[in-house]
């Protein structure tokens, strides 16, 4: 029975024996990501108890406003990785500017991006919430690392995950060989596989969306959602069902494993989307597409997009992949 136990570390370094030349700097990286999910984990059951609810009383460099447990998930991120010799550079959804290694400390070949509390809104109201991050190798020779290095496109990343915060708390993460996914057990303190080889359902049951902002959209987008609805009278279908939960991740997760599609279009709100390309879309798409699945900007693949900017906003739709296709044939219309 021990046998069918595989905790995270038994996974990683399972994996890492497939490349004779790595030297497990990377699989430490990841395992100091999972320590970190643990920490935060602990903070969100307790978050009341130790007043870390509501707000920091502060704006992130997105003009929102800062919850306490936002900016906590963000210190622990950046305090468990600054010191390990791993990284070259980080950025974060919160902070303005990348995060460099502090003087005095060793470099590493890797970059680490993250966003570190995606869904705060739903922290007040007990509701699920999550952490994303991408990793890369880093482009510049030696040093501190620079701006460019968090500017890769997607498809260059060496691996992607979240941690989710719900009624458990779990990792799923990729490194470009399928999707995994990892139940933190409370009473051992550890991430043990649950879900492995993950696959996005060819069968969708879902559709995610903020449908408040209908019509503010694009008649393609518009006529996507009525697609999805069963209520287009040139191509009915069977409708999806609608769940949105307001977190990202979250919605995507349930996708993950019902399956289904997020998106959130350009509207005349955010005209450039709403999502954040590094922080967000990309390893998120990275994820959806080890696992089966698509991830579009409603023209093109995510991952070819090359970023500008640290906190580059993206339109996206995420999931099964006939339906992102779908989407982007919609979207195509408006362009005529």
């Amino acid at each position: 029975m021990d046998d069918q136990i595989i905790t995270i570390e038994r996974h990683i370094v399972e994996q890492e024996r497939e490349f004779p030349e790595a030297t497990g700097m990377f699989s430490s990286l990841l395992y100091d990501i999972a320590l970190a999910g643990k920490i935060i984990a602990r903070e969100t059951t307790r978050a009341g108890l130790v007043e870390i609810l509501g707000s920091a009383g502060e704006m992130n460099v997105q003009g929102e406003e800062q919850m306490k447990l936002d900016v906590f998930a963000d210190q622990v991120m950046i305090r468990m990785n600054s010191f390990t010799g791993r990284l070259a550079v980080m950025g974060s959804e919160e902070r303005r500017n990348p995060i460099h290694i502090p003087e005095g400390y060793g470099t590493g070949k890797y970059v680490l991006l993250f966003d570190p509390l995606d869904g705060s809104s739903n922290i007040d109201v007990n509701a699920t919430v999550g952490t994303i991050f991408a990793i890369f190798r880093r482009q510049s020779e030696q040093g501190r690392g620079t701006v460019e290095d968090c500017l890769q496109r997607g498809r260059e990343m060496a691996a992607a995950g979240y941690i989710i915060y719900g009624s458990s708390t779990m990792m799923v993460y990729t490194t470009g060989q399928g999707v995994h996914g990892f139940t933190l057990d409370p009473s051992l303190g550890e991430f043990l596989l649950s879900h492995p080889n993950m696959q996005i359902p060819d069968r969708p049951k879902y559709y995610s969306a903020n449908q408040a902002y209908h019509k503010y959209r694009s008649e393609g987008a518009r006529r996507f959602t009525r697609w999805l609805q069963g209520m287009d009278e040139e191509d009915e279908r069977d409708p999806l069902s609608e769940r949105y939960i307001g977190a990202l991740v979250a919605d995507f997760h349930r996708n993950l494993l019902e399956g289904g599609i997020y998106y959130y279009p350009t509207d005349s709100r955010y005209p450039n989307g709403k999502l954040r390309l590094i922080y967000e879309a990309n390893p998120l798409a990275f994820i959806a597409e080890q696992a089966g699945g698509y991830a579009s900007d409603g023209r093109r693949r995510i991952l070819n997009i090359k970023p500008e900017r640290l906190h580059q906003r993206t339109p996206l739709f995420i999931g099964n992949r006939e339906l992102v296709q779908k989407a982007e044939a919609f979207i195509a219309e408006d362009d005529r």
